[in-house]
């Protein structure tokens, strides 16, 4: 009987769940959308029942359609949405709020307060992480001191909290395990990456009890078993990380001084730094990257707000384009920007510069300037975007940067990847599977399990679908040195409003 990994990907979006097999293919995938709930302007929420029950459905849906009973499943591994926060009650197992998700911003002046009290060096030498709301830690907080009944069963262990995979976890053994990952653990303001465990000062200076809180994991051994009554059988739970994590992992970026970049709505950028943390004098995030057999890998994570995001205002607002792939083809239409360049903070500026309130600006329009023009002018933006990140990294860590490993829906664009390798001047290697985010948990699960006899085993069925090489010439200079003068305008003119 030919054995699979299940994979569940949690996403912002969509509950997922793919089969893998041995060659670390998928031979199955079925997705269901959940609702948004924006309650308040920069508030955003899910439902945690509907992500359950949108998650379930996909399992029992891509087993049913690929024929695949659950005896089949040698084990499942979870990835999620980090930073995502829900609380519900230990007894019923009912949330006492929305999950409240990592693109909220309701709790920016508690960070604000947080920092003029002294505490943002604190949070950032135990956590790696800057004091910002799209960590859980003030979340948890704002629920919490927002509710005096809420505090109360708190402070009386009544509630538990966890990110998306705990959820799930808690959910899937029905009440019987409690428990996160370090990766996940290490995103919420309130783990300290260099103990592995909860802290203490961070937990006071929050004011949260350590009562609500998961055990910590590492992303890949046993923690236990899927309640018989969902599946007819009681499938193995091997495998836990959070997204950009398990992609780290699924795209194999296991040696010190890999970087994988996803390529999505925004970019997320990972450099893998080794068994040692990375204090980044550049703004970059230190975080856990993985952890097996006790030994913890750490990481740089650097993000960019707007890449995906920027063709799709192209297609929507300016209308240029009717389909985002469509911007490849426009853009080959021009040999060069025609000395056009496209500044995309159209929601602040992220690492390293964190400017909130930077605004995009599109420089350098002559009466020449044509569509094509700016079509080429975005896809050199998400690549110098990216390209800040990956040199801030190489200085941070002190490393020299062999190649970049990208996947996510940007990537299948042959000619942003072309300009990003250009413009780093370095490899760009693009996986034959670009599902890396599940195939990450996949890994992990099958590595605890024994589906895979160890990492060298993984190493070689990774497969290679095209590599992109640097060509040199004139105009990448051109690109870089407008891009930095013009990105220098951007910063001070919001400074000298």
């Amino acid at each position: 009987m030919d054995k699979y990994i299940l994979a569940i990907d949690a996403g912002t979006t969509s509950s997922r769940a793919i089969i893998f097999d041995r060659q670390g293919q998928s031979i199955g995938v079925s997705q269901h959308e959940f609702t948004q709930y924006f309650p308040n302007e920069s508030w955003v929420e899910h439902d945690a029942i509907e992500i359950w029950e949108t998650q379930l459905l996909a399992i029992k849906e891509v087993l049913e359609k690929n024929s695949i009973s659950a005896s089949q499943i040698d084990s499942m591994g979870i990835t999620n949405q980090r930073e995502t926060t829900i609380l519900w009650n230990r007894k019923t197992g009912i949330p006492v709020h929305k999950a409240i998700v990592w693109q909220d911003r309701r709790t920016a002046n508690m960070c604000k307060v947080l920092e003029k009290e002294g505490k943002a060096n604190l949070f950032y030498q135990k956590t790696g992480l800057l004091l910002d709301a799209y960590f859980s830690g003030t979340k948890i907080k704002w629920i919490l001191d927002n509710d005096p009944e809420l505090r109360k069963q708190a402070d009386n262990g009544e509630l538990a909290f966890g990110t998306v995979d705990s959820w799930l976890i808690w959910k899937l053994t029905e009440g019987d395990i409690h428990v996160t990952d370090v990766t996940n653990a290490s995103r919420t303001l309130l783990f300290n990456i260099h103990t592995l465990e909860w802290d203490q000062e961070l937990l006071e200076a929050l004011d949260i009890p350590k009562a609500i809180l998961p055990k910590v994991v590492s992303c890949s051994e046993k923690v236990g078993n899927t309640s018989q009554s969902y599946f007819n059988f009681s499938i193995p739970i091997c495998g836990i990380a959070g997204d950009q994590q398990s992609a780290l992992f699924g795209q194999m970026c296991i040696e010190t001084g890999d970087v994988k970049n996803t390529y999505g709505t925004g970019c997320f950028c990972i450099m893998n730094t080794g068994t040692k943390p990375v204090q980044s004098k550049n703004k970059m995030l230190t975080t856990i990257g993985y952890q097996i057999n006790g030994k913890v890998n750490y990481a740089l994570e650097g993000s960019v707000f707007i890449a995906g995001a920027a063709v799709q205002w192209l297609r929507d607002q300016l209308q240029i384009i009717s389909s985002a792939p469509e911007i490849e083809s426009l853009a080959e239409t021009v040999e060069n920007n025609g000395g056009v360049t496209f500044i995309p903070a159209m929601a602040g500026l992220g690492a390293p510069y964190w400017d909130p309130l930077a605004t995009a600006s599109i420089i350098g329009i002559t009466r020449g300037t044509q569509k094509g023009h700016i079509a080429r002018a975005t896809l050199e933006a998400i690549a110098m975007r990216t390209k800040e990140i990956v040199t801030a990294m190489q200085k941070d860590a002190d490393i020299t940067f062999k190649s970049l490993k990208v996947d996510g829906g940007g990537s299948t664009n042959n000619l942003l990847m072309q300009i990003q390798s250009n413009l780093l001047y370095a490899k760009v290697i693009r996986p034959k599977t670009t599902e890396t985010t599940a195939l990450g948990a996949a890994y992990f699960a099958g590595l605890a399990s024994g589906y895979w006899s160890s990492i060298d085993s993984i190493k070689n069925i990774w497969k290679v679908d095209r590599e992109f090489n640097p060509e040199k010439n004139q105009e990448n200079q051109k690109i870089i040195d407008n891009w930095e003068r013009r990105i220098k305008q951007v910063l001070n003119y919001n400074k000298d409003e």
